[in-house]
């Protein structure tokens, strides 16, 4: 399959649609995954890791709430 094809005929959804769908589920599973790394970091007593998670973990709740926002715009909701 060509990179320059679309494929919404394969998934029934254009690939833009589809891309922005697939980046807000990245985001908010990136989300949730980084809050067992926070924990893991603070059992084991390291804040700066926690930290760092946890500045990551905003980074995925922003990206997912612009994609959510970009969603309701584009899909109609």
């Amino acid at each position: 399959m060509s990179s320059d094809a679309e494929t919404g005929d394969v998934t029934g959804t254009k690939d833009k649609d589809y891309n922005l769908i697939w980046f807000t589920e990245a985001c908010l599973s990136n989300a949730l995954r980084l809050e067992t790394y926070v924990q893991d970091a603070e059992r084991d007593g390291d804040t700066e890791l926690a930290e760092f998670f946890r500045r990551a973990q905003g980074e995925s709740r922003k990206g997912a709430e612009q994609g959510k926002q970009l969603l309701a715009s584009r899909l109609g909701g």
